[in-house]
């Protein structure tokens, strides 16, 4: 099991910081480590899971390899499981499909 996440240092909803968690063996990996540790699917962005300081311990008791976020994307890249957002006429689109421009969307 390849299962990684960075340390918590992302601001995020309610106050907390948020770490990524993701598998550079395959999506159905980390689906299956997400569901263990009990981690929603709607928490799921593309090729990670954002999940809160409050489950980095017990994700890395479950297994999840601790490294720095620098080499998760760099593991995630070589692994050929990165996903970056797509880019219509310029914006980014959100995991809804939507362009991050409001009032916008893609047709």
């Amino acid at each position: 099991m390849a299962v990684l996440i960075d340390p918590p240092a992302w601001p995020g909803p309610r106050g907390l910081l948020w770490s990524h968690l993701v598998s550079d063996v395959s999506l159905d990996e980390l689906h299956a480590f997400a569901a263990r540790l009990g981690v929603p699917p709607r928490a799921f962005d593309r090729d990670h899971y954002d999940v809160p300081e409050t489950v980095y311990e017990q994700a890395v008791a479950l297994g999840a390899e601790p490294v720095p976020a620098r080499t998760l994307v760099r593991r995630l890249t070589d692994a050929g499981l990165r996903r970056r957002r797509r880019v219509v006429e310029g914006r980014a689109l959100g995991r809804t499909g939507e362009v991050t421009d409001p009032g916008r969307r893609v047709p």
